[in-house]
């Protein structure tokens, strides 16, 4: 692979003056619908709990700046080593791929997070008995393991969805997991593959980008990753470490000695105990170490990457940047602290079996109506509440795998308060015009 195809230099190439296509792409996911309703949607906490904790939009924003900054110093080291890409791209160019595929990196999450994420794959196999044998073996795979980043491939390319219209790099840099859900190959254990990326109905689309960009294949249907996706990984990876370790201090769930220590560990030489003390706001001594620690972990994943990057555009570097940057050990106990104190907290275990109940819900009033040419009664009715556009989308559909694909992306596209409203009402829980 070589920069000058992966970056798609022709395509980069703008019309107007003070605008590049790249920067266009971020214009057009910020203003989208399915990134505006990120503020309402949970990213590890519940959302009215307390004014510092992040949302998917907040967290969304973060990693997108992280990833501006890990873009741009790799992008005018690679510019320095191939001279000739000056003339047609330059290092903002390179900042603002991974900002916005950093923008976009959470885009397919469904309502309550990770929780709506099994719930959808768990109603699927559920009902494997009565649903299976409607499907392919591929199709099947996508419904039985809902893959937000599947989601938010498909959502970045829908024919007619908000007139995204991405350029490839930007598309191939949210790519994290260059696959479909099923593959028949046998494979080596790889960080690139041990997810899936895009579903059936975006496999040719996957594709064409891939031949676009010049990806390498490891098989008919898998291929490396972009270089620039282990940038927008790294963004997320320093984001969700840093800043959720933040959140969970805020709450209470983590001690302030506690967080101090952990972020020392991270700052490591530039750490000063002394300076931090004078600072008198304990919140605002923990904003101080999160900003060194980010700002650290930036520079070490940008090193690591310009150290392998002969490796990464062979397609044999195959590792989170995080995993091995000199700070590994510190983000592992703070990981283990997370998952220990945050995670497992009781309001995150509440939201966990909110979107089970939820999601399941929805999928029970709403799937028979979409599946079924008899539906009963109550499935009809069901049906019929559905947003007509939704509904459209449904009855023109080619199979009855792309109709539920048009309903998933209806009710994954849910945002928290809108998933549990919608639920209550065809439940009874609660009825028009009463509290």
């Amino acid at each position: 692979m070589n920069w000058s195809s992966l970056l798609s230099i022709e395509e980069a190439q703008s019309s107007e003056k003070y605008r590049s296509s790249f920067d266009r792409d971020f214009d057009r996911i910020i203003f989208s619908h399915p990134f505006r309703k990120l503020q309402d949607k949970t990213q590890v906490h519940p959302l009215p709990e307390h004014d510092f904790v992040h949302n998917r939009l907040t967290h969304s924003l973060e990693v997108s700046s992280v990833g501006r900054s890990l873009g741009r110093l790799v992008g005018d080291e690679v510019i320095a080593r191939y001279p000739k890409l000056a003339s047609h791209i330059s290092a903002n160019d390179f900042g603002v791929i991974v900002a916005s595929a950093s923008l976009a990196h959470d885009i397919g999450n469904p309502p309550f997070g990770h929780s709506g994420e099994e719930a959808i794959s768990e109603h699927f196999i559920t009902n494997a008995s009565v649903l299976e044998n409607r499907f392919t073996q591929q199709e099947w795979s996508d419904l039985i393991r809902f893959e937000g980043n599947a989601q938010g491939y498909r959502l970045l390319n829908k024919s007619g969805y908000q007139g995204l219209r991405l350029t490839a790099p930007t598309l191939a840099a949210f790519t994290k997991y260059p696959r479909p859900s099923q593959v028949e190959d046998q494979f080596k254990p790889r960080r690139s593959q041990k997810k899936y990326g895009f579903y059936s109905s975006e496999n040719e689309v996957f594709k064409s980008m891939a031949d676009t960009l010049g990806l390498r294949s490891l098989s008919e249907r898998q291929w490396v990753r972009h270089p620039l996706a282990f940038l927008v990984e790294a963004a997320d990876d320093i984001c969700y470490h840093v800043i959720d370790l933040e959140d969970g201090c805020n709450l209470g769930l983590v001690s302030h000695e506690d967080t101090v220590e952990l972020y020392a560990g991270v700052i490591g030489e530039r750490f000063d105990k002394n300076k931090l003390y004078n600072i008198r706001s304990k919140n605002e001594q923990i904003s101080v170490l999160r900003a060194l620690a980010i700002g650290e972990l930036i520079n070490q994943s940008v090193e690591l990457f310009l150290d392998n990057e002969s490796q990464i555009l062979k397609g044999e570097f195959d590792s989170s940047l995080t995993d091995l940057i000199p700070a590994t050990d510190y983000l592992a106990e703070i990981s283990k602290v997370s998952v220990e104190k945050i995670y497992r907290s009781r309001n995150v275990l509440e939201i966990e079996a909110a979107g089970f109940t939820v999601i399941d819900g929805l999928l029970r009033a709403f799937v028979p109506g979409v599946i079924d040419s008899s539906p009963a009664k109550k499935d009809k009715v069901n049906y019929r509440l559905l947003p007509q556009d939704v509904k459209a989308e449904i009855e023109e559909a080619p199979s009855v795998y792309f109709a539920l694909r048009a309903l998933l992306d209806y009710i994954s596209g849910l945002t928290d308060t809108n998933a549990m409203s919608l639920y209550r009402k065809i439940t009874g829980i609660s009825l028009p015009g009463r509290a």
